[in-house]
């Protein structure tokens, strides 16, 4: 028989996590780990274009999904919601199954994970599963 560590433990881990949002480690470093250049951008690794759609003017929410995610549909609506309530910030959605480079360049383990960038591109901060509007709008308040 299983301990409760064995059998309940990971899931009890992943539930406790999944949408909260954290700090990336430093923001003086690009959503790659590479100091910005002159533009705000890091010299090697991922830039506007790479994305897919251009930043916004003062921040922008990247959100990688897949087809079959449900919570991706959900976390789509929250971010578009929140795009249009505050002036300057960008939604941008990224297919993970598409941009396979994307997603092994900056770490994204599930969908949806969702990418708070300043209006450099620098990463501020990082949600894995469906976050909660207030979350977001708080993470917002770092980047602008």
């Amino acid at each position: 028989m299983a301990t409760p560590e064995e059998a309940g433990a990971p899931e009890v881990l992943h539930g406790r996590r999944s949408g909260r949002t954290r700090v990336n480690g430093r923001e003086d470093v690009g959503p790659d780990g590479c100091e910005p250049d002159g533009a705000g951008w890091p010299t090697a690794g991922p830039g506007a274009v790479d994305i897919g759609g251009g930043l916004g003017e003062r921040a922008t929410l990247v959100q990688f999904s897949s087809a079959f995610c449900a919570p991706c549909r959900a976390t789509r609506r929250v971010l578009g919601e929140v795009a249009a309530m505050v002036p300057g910030v960008a939604h941008v959605e990224i297919d993970a199954e598409a941009r396979l480079d994307l997603v092994r360049a900056l770490g994204i383990l599930k969908t949806p994970t969702v990418l708070v960038l300043d209006a450099h591109g620098r990463e501020v901060r990082r949600a894995a599963g469906q976050p909660r509007k207030a979350d977001v709008i708080a993470a917002l308040g770092e980047a602008v």
